[in-house]
């Protein structure tokens, strides 16, 4: 088993100290609240209007979203903190909220789950001594919508310095990977698919010292391996459905590794998720030629590689912008925009370092970021992207609402019926990623569509967290569907976003991930454990030794990339811990346990 109405303040003030007073929560450093949704308000509910609860109308208060967290400085100086709590009544019944406070690490309060409507609680706690104290309002079992959290009459008394709302303390990143030994260890999937007669391409992931010299016992025929780089290449020549079971061998001068690795010819593509970078969180309207060629270069000169990731792709905005014309060549194909003067070039070279490479449309007219998409002219796009060479393709909704037609369950699959029809019948082997995120119940659907992997949420990006990060949320999210993953089809949560990422909303610069050491490695954990598509979207040119130890831990990709491919199910979730269970193919279970408490 693997374990990973109104009351005011008074003051007396001596040389800019304060002696003793009062001073109401809403008053102190709103700045630093951390909340699901919006911004806290003092004086008025979330959407500013007057705190209201079980027909009170409260003069005075703060009102915050569920969840969310409130961490204050006493230094020992708060005799006493009360207020009266609950669920705003502008929610007509709807949210459900739960308020705690923990003092010095010990829980002194726990209103229970409180709904629109319910009448508060009042609070009272005395705090004589205490340093430190946790106001939590924790979402129930029913998701965040609604969770309108009021603290009506939020009070401190005190002597000496006022209370303080603080940021999160900073956590030292601790590096927990292992350096990879200096003789050779090969890494990766052990099982590969590939449909009879198309192009295959694989580079050998394996670390250790170079120069190496790479050698495959039982290559199928058509196959041949570059014994310096360990690329294999070519076209297998039996076109009959079955599996070769090949010996990968990697020698230096410090010693030898061998791996059973098989090759499995048939129409099952993705047996193990698919492993890579993604442009859109770092790049967005910006993502150039430029970017994606050193992005590849990146993959294998930080190591990348060596752990398995392959696919380099362009997200949104490779095409012209809406008003650009013309939009399309003589076929009827998009045409790029000047940042992508030549992408056959471009995948030529992405090609040539053993990756592959990836591209992004949408099925409507328009892209997300008003780009031209495929609508109406998917045979062209598809034989298009053939002629480029690409392996991957992300198939974005977007606009395609705008036009689509039928109801119910039709409406949702049939533009991606369409496309991995085509897909299917080309010449070479593209997985498909579904990205619409979640509707229809895509999980139960996606696969006999053509699809690979499929977004089960709205972007990440855009999630934002309370008292836990978004990414929680949205991996709990996709943890329900669990039943529906396996080999050739993945539940995707969306990608990894550690290191320097861009603010989704207004599409920003890059800058250094907000999560902590400890959030990065429960992320990736998560990840792996629900056999997620692991798609890097920070910036490859900024790749920092505490990053790449999150992203290239071994035994934890291993539990992500095992042949059996279970998604890991929940056995158990409160407030204050996750348990998740992955059967592995050697009949061994991996186990995750996430500490969810904020103490």
């Amino acid at each position: 088993m693997r374990c990973f109405a109104g009351i005011g303040w008074s003051l007396t003030v001596c040389a800019g100290l304060c002696l003793a007073g009062s001073v109401g929560l809403e008053e102190l450093e709103l700045e630093h609240i951390v909340q699901g949704w919006g911004m806290p308000v003092a004086n008025q509910t979330i959407v500013n209007k007057p705190l209201t609860m079980d027909g009170v109308v409260y003069e005075r208060g703060l009102g915050s979203h569920a969840p969310g967290v409130i961490r204050l400085e006493l230094d020992g100086s708060v005799q006493r903190f009360s207020a009266v709590v609950g669920v705003d009544d502008e929610t007509d019944g709807k949210g459900s909220v739960s308020f705690r406070a923990y003092a010095d690490g010990n829980r002194v309060f726990d209103s229970g789950v409180l709904k629109g409507g319910d009448a508060p609680r009042e609070v009272e706690l005395e705090l004589d001594g205490v340093k430190r104290l946790v106001l939590l309002m924790l979402s129930g079992a029913d998701g965040k919508d609604f969770d309108h959290a009021d603290w009506a009459r939020a009070t401190f008394s005190y002597s000496g310095r006022r209370p303080r709302i603080v940021a999160a303390p900073e956590e030292q990143k601790v590096v927990l990977t292992p350096p990879a030994p200096e003789s050779p260890r090969i890494n990766g999937p052990s099982i590969y698919g590939v449909r009879p007669g198309r192009p295959f391409l694989y580079r050998i992931p394996c670390t250790g010292e170079r120069p190496m010299e790479f050698s495959a016992e039982e290559l199928p025929e058509g196959l041949s391996l570059d014994t310096e780089s360990g690329i294999v290449r070519g076209t297998i020549i039996d076109p009959g459905h079955r599996t070769h079971t090949v010996r990968l061998v990697a020698r230096n001068a410090h010693g030898r590794d061998r791996r059973e690795f098989r090759i499995v010819v048939g129409d099952t593509l993705a047996l193990t998720p698919p492993m890579g970078w993604n442009s859109w969180y770092i790049h967005y309207n910006r993502v150039s030629d430029v970017d994606m060629r050193a992005a590849a270069a990146a993959m294998i000169e930080s190591g990348m590689a060596d752990y398995g990731y392959q696919y380099v792709n362009i997200d949104d905005c490779w095409m012209k912008k809406q008003g650009d014309e013309p939009y399309r060549d003589k076929e009827g194909a998009a045409l790029p925009n000047a940042k992508f003067p030549d992408m056959k070039g471009m995948v030529d070279y992405i090609h040539s370092l053993g990756l592959k490479a990836g591209l992004y449309t949408s099925p409507g007219p328009w892209t997300c970021a008003r780009y031209v998409g495929a609508y109406q002219h998917e045979k062209a796009e598809v034989d298009r992207y053939v002629a480029w060479e690409f392996d991957f393709l992300k198939y974005d909704w977007c606009s395609y609402g705008r036009v689509a037609a039928g109801s119910g369950r039709d409406k949702y699959t049939k533009p991606y019926v369409l496309m991995g029809n085509l897909l299917k019948q080309a010449p070479r082997d593209v997985l498909l990623n579904l990205c619409q995120y979640g509707m229809g119940n895509v999980w139960e659907w996606g696969r006999e569509v053509g699809g690979h992997c499929s977004r089960t949420t709205g972007d990440l990006g855009l999630h934002r967290g309370g008292a836990l990060p978004g990414f929680y949320h949205i991996g709990l999210s996709n943890a329900a569907h669990h039943e529906y993953a396996g080999p050739g089809y993945w539940n995707d949560p969306d990608y990894i976003l550690i290191g320097w990422v861009g603010a989704a909303h207004g599409m920003g610069e890059g800058k250094p991930t907000t999560l902590t050491g400890n959030e990065q490695y429960s992320y990736m954990s998560m990840w792996c454990l629900m056999a997620a598509p692991l798609i890097f979207s920070g910036d490859m040119t900024k790749l920092d030794p505490f990053t790449l130890n999150v992203l290239c831990n071994r035994e934890v990709i291993d539990v992500d990339q095992d042949p059996l491919g279970r998604q890991a199910r929940i056995v158990r979730h409160d407030d204050e811990s996750l348990v998740m269970l992955k059967p592995m193919q050697d009949g061994s279970l991996a186990l995750g346990l996430f500490n969810l408490a904020e103490m």
